[in-house]
């Protein structure tokens, strides 16, 4: 897919001779720099005998390399001042490093040094092991996690998408060194692999410095995955000792390689904002939640608008009745300064993008993951710029076309899943 804008002047790809991307972005008005090094491979690539591993990986890289202890590997970044700091997502695993731009190279060589030559050493793995096993703790107590975790099965089934990045305890309990040695050797290859720039650097030099330190990482096919079928559905989970009920619900979008941009200016009109109909409905004039909000989330191969609330147990139905109503309502029409409100917001969104470093160079690497370049920053702002209240409107009967997943968890009453069930077609019909 070629654009008809013009590329950015201050970004700049190029392939290594095996298959790396590097991808440069000239910040003339920093004086930090920030490297990170981004591989596709995340939940979405498990296997259910491997989920989480990836993030396991991603753990015990910087547990020491062939040149390096742990120790080392922190010292080493905090003596120069930098941040050192990895994530693990669905779609990629990512490794940060940020700090003086004249320290850029010694940067570069250290997060190549961590994803290409860590040891994963046995002692360090049964340490790291328990605190994995602490943060899933963390993660399996959060009733807002566990809602999150159920809409995911909720909308994709058995898809590998549906499938929590930290994975399962008895995944976690039972991973080998030589189960994270073949995990790498499969899915870290340089096609999967882009090295982000940002800061006020040479790009030439970088490419040359990149080339050194990755030029010989093995190559490797593109990892794909067959898009999802959305699936739909109500699903709930009670979790003693929680006051508050937390509702995730939501309907299937298009992804990042078709039309979607209606639907994100929808998911912005109806609750990003205090002036939300979303957040002024249920919260100011009803009183039914502290807080809630409603986003697009466009990936490679899908997309949801999502709508998140906490509320109380004995307020949920209704709750839910008045979002139903509220979607049903903006199907059939959309006010012009709602429209206004949400194309404005979703610029300014991008331009605070575009001012953070590591969040425009994520962004840069998700479209070069996708579409092989990076999208003109021209390009984003007339997609939404288009995007006119009939297409609006439309995406909302999209939306409600579909079944839509729903998730509850924290304080759940007895019957929630066939009330929520009842309380949808109720709202829609009242709308």
């Amino acid at each position: 897919m070629t654009s008809s804008f013009p590329a950015d002047t201050d970004t700049h790809v190029a392939t290594l001779s095996n298959g790396v991307r590097v991808l440069t972005l000239q910040l003339p008005h920093v004086d930090s720099v920030q490297i990170s090094v981004f591989v596709r491979t995340g939940s979405l690539h498990e296997s259910k005998s491997l989920n989480g591993i990836s993030h396991v990986v991603e753990h015990m890289a910087f547990k020491g390399t062939h040149d390096r202890t742990c120790q080392q590997i922190n010292l080493d970044a905090e003596r120069l001042g930098a941040d050192v700091n990895a994530h693990t997502d669905k779609d990629h695993t990512a490794y940060h490093m940020r700090g003086l731009a004249r320290d850029a190279v010694r940067f570069l060589h250290m997060l190549a040094d961590i994803v290409r030559h860590s040891t994963f050493p046995e002692a360090e793995l049964e340490r790291e092991r328990q605190v994995i096993l602490h943060e899933y703790t963390e993660d399996e107590d959060d009733p807002l996690s566990t809602a999150y975790k159920l809409f995911d099965k909720m909308s994709f089934g058995n898809h590998p998408l549906a499938q929590p990045v930290i994975g399962t305890r008895r995944n976690i309990e039972r991973f080998t060194r030589a189960d994270l040695l073949g995990y790498v050797q499969r899915q870290y290859t340089a096609g999967n692999v882009i090295v982000g720039i940002a800061g006020n650097v040479d790009p030439q030099a970088l490419f040359r410095e990149a080339e050194t330190a990755f030029g010989s990482m093995p190559t490797g096919p593109a990892h794909t995955v067959a898009a999802p079928a959305y699936v739909g559905g109500v699903a709930s989970k009670r979790q003693p000792g929680f006051s508050q009920t937390h509702l995730v619900l939501g309907y299937p979008i298009p992804s990042l390689r078709e039309d979607h941009q209606a639907a994100v200016v929808a998911a912005a009109l109806f609750g990003e904002g205090m002036s939300s109909p979303l957040m002024d409905e249920i919260r100011e004039r009803r009183g039914l939640v502290y807080y809630a909000a409603c986003s697009a989330d466009v990936f490679d191969l899908s997309g949801q608008c999502v709508i998140e609330a906490s509320t109380s147990s004995t307020q949920l139905d209704e709750c839910v009745t008045e979002i139903s109503r509220l979607l049903a309502q903006h199907a059939g029409r959309v006010d012009p300064v709602d429209l206004e409100r949400a194309r404005n917001q979703i610029t300014v969104r991008h331009l605070r993008t575009h001012e953070r470093p590591v969040r425009r160079l994520e962004a840069a690497v998700q479209d070069l993951f996708v579409f092989g370049h990076v999208r003109p920053r021209a390009e984003l702002a007339a997609g939404i710029a288009g995007v006119t209240a009939p297409q609006v409107r439309e995406a909302f009967e999209r939306m409600l076309a579909s079944r839509a997943s729903v998730a509850v968890a924290g304080k759940v009453p007895a019957g929630t899943n066939d009330r929520i069930t009842a309380r949808l077609s109720a709202g829609a019909a009242a709308g």
